[in-house]
């Protein structure tokens, strides 16, 4: 029996939702598609229905998980009242919770060796997803628009830097260390 259109969307959604997790949590290379379609429910043979090619959906994959980080520092934002948006945006994404969780997290700190070596698309959706985040910052700053993306700019890579050297290092007051401290730098706390 045929699916309708909706269906077959909503099956796209879910492969894109459960890879976008994956990848994240084990890496690109590492999660093959056997693996990401059980993660989404599926089995191997139905990802050529939704997808040409493994490249294809690790691009849509990589906006998916960058578009609902961005969204989710939006809404906190906004849940924030008259706190400091950058300084929350800062504190979640350098909290232990992220650092713990690769899979709910940011792909770019997850991924950045993989996404540096990536097909063309996939570093243009990764490209396009820092410039998100550091728009995101920028508008937080009562700064020239100019000085308030420079700024910006240093804030998402340095959190992103913090976050993936927090999950290398094998002392976990060390791995604390390196959250606190970056946090305190781009807060001034």
């Amino acid at each position: 029996m045929k699916k309708s259109k909706q269906e077959t969307a909503e099956t796209r959604e879910r492969i894109v939702e459960a890879a976008a997790a994956e990848f994240r949590k084990n890496g690109i290379e590492r999660t093959g598609l056997n693996d990401l379609m059980a993660a989404a429910g599926l089995t191997h043979g139905g990802f050529y229905r939704h997808f040409r090619t493994k490249n294809e959906l690790v691009a849509e994959a990589c906006d998916a998980a960058l578009r609902t980080l961005t969204d989710n520092f939006v809404e906190a934002i906004d849940a924030g009242g008259r706190q400091n948006g950058a300084e929350i945006v800062t504190s979640r994404y350098l909290s232990a919770e992220h650092r713990d969780h690769p899979e709910t997290g940011c792909l770019l700190a997850a991924n950045a060796s993989e996404l540096a070596r990536a097909d063309q698309s996939t570093r243009d959706v990764a490209t396009e997803g820092f410039l998100r985040l550091v728009d995101l910052i920028a508008a937080q700053y009562d700064l020239r628009k100019d000085v308030a993306k420079r700024r910006a700019i240093v804030a998402v890579s340095t959190m992103i830097g913090a976050i993936a050297i927090s999950r290398i290092v094998t002392d976990p007051e060390l791995s604390r260390t390196i959250l606190e401290q970056a946090e305190k730098q781009l807060t001034g706390a």
